[in-house]
């Protein structure tokens, strides 16, 4: 009898550490991999660097610091933006 009890057990909870196991691989293991790769392409952004911006904003960092880029967009143009507002950097090939 209390092997059947025990039996009753593991089928109700398989289901639940099934569900479990996919919600880790297929939302929160890519989320975080996505995440890592943001925070380092963010870290690794120096002044000369040509980056794009979230709202499509393409220029050369002048200045940057913990929290802010500074962007020439034209040659009268600068642009103070938080750093998290980077979307990318631009690609060589994109620039000429």
């Amino acid at each position: 009898m209390e092997e059947m009890n025990g039996m009753a057990i593991v089928n109700t909870v398989w289901p639940f550490l099934l569900m479990g196991l996919i919600f880790y691989f297929m939302l929160y293991r890519p989320q975080k991999k996505e995440q890592n790769q943001r925070n380092t392409m963010l870290n690794a952004l120096k002044k000369g660097d040509q980056i794009v911006t979230i709202g499509g904003i393409c220029g050369e960092i002048t200045k940057i610091s913990d929290e802010y880029v500074h962007l020439k967009v034209n040659e009268t143009t600068e642009m103070k933006f938080i750093r998290g507002a980077v979307a990318r950097p631009l690609r060589t090939t994109e620039t000429k």
